[in-house]
């Protein structure tokens, strides 16, 4: 008797076996509405790191003073004229994209299932996934994990990083090599923000929480507190749709399963 399967979250692959399409229950799930928050988070760091707010606040924390020669020493600010790459036009990626548009960023997006069309759709630049990290003063991880995504961001990515570039990765923490974002992080000439970690949770003793230019928050981006009740309202809507006759609006189809969160 069962006809539908609504999740109030973002992936169902761990909660929905095929054989739930195999049967035609339609399942559908609220990544949609949690793709805002993410998207939103990463807005945030985007503009505060390009600014390079976090030096800027350590340095006149060690100083007490607003001027002084240590302000030469940091990197300069790239939110007028500097180059953000979205790695992914998934539903964050694209909703990123969006958001950056009122703002001086050359946009640039990485996606093999991507057309040009759809990154001008929304503002940005497809290139290939080499050139736009050798491009970037910022880049944000928004691809799913998949057995061809583990580690997209290996050791000879990570070296086409330029100088005082920002990774930001509020995806999924496989996505990057830790072992060598460690290496460059402490090498001084990378940043990293990372709401996601590979494992999650870290341990104690995870040289992440140590490594200076890597910056944790334990996986915020997503909807938390009052932002879930749009995954509610979501869930809440589709099943009024159903009810109605109508199509539903946020239906996961089986066939994207391997190329989807």
């Amino acid at each position: 008797a069962l006809r539908a399967v609504i999740h109030t979250g973002g992936s169902v692959k761990q909660h929905v076996a095929p054989t739930f399409w195999e049967r035609g229950i339609l399942v559908t799930s609220a990544a949609d509405a949690n793709a805002i928050p993410v998207a939103e988070f990463t807005l945030a760091t985007i503009l505060l790191e390009g600014k390079r707010a976090a030096a800027y606040v350590e340095g006149y924390r060690r100083h007490r003073e607003i001027g002084g020669s240590w302000r030469e020493a940091i990197p300069s600010a790239v939110n007028f004229g500097g180059t953000v790459g979205l790695i992914g036009l998934s539903r964050v990626g694209r909703r990123v994209a969006e958001l950056l548009r009122p703002f001086a960023f050359d946009v640039l997006v990485a996606d093999p299932h991507a057309r040009e069309s759809d990154a001008s759709a929304v503002g940005a630049r497809l290139v290939d996934l080499d050139e736009m990290l050798a491009a970037s003063d910022i880049v944000s991880v928004h691809a799913p994990e998949l057995p061809d995504t583990r580690h997209l961001l290996d050791d000879r990515r990570i070296g086409l990083l330029r100088r005082d570039a920002v990774v930001i990765n509020t995806a999924r923490g496989s996505l990057i090599d830790t072992e060598a974002l460690v290496l460059r992080c402490r090498a001084g000439t990378l940043r990293a923000i990372l709401d996601v970690t590979d494992p999650e949770p870290l341990p104690a003793d995870s040289v992440l929480f140590d490594t200076p230019g890597i910056v944790l928050s334990p996986h915020i981006a997503g909807a938390m507190h009052a932002e879930t009740g749009r995954l509610a309202d979501s869930a809440l809507e589709e099943i009024e749709r159903i009810q109605r006759g109508l199509p539903a609006v946020h239906r996961v189809e089986g066939s994207s399963l391997s190329i989807i969160a």
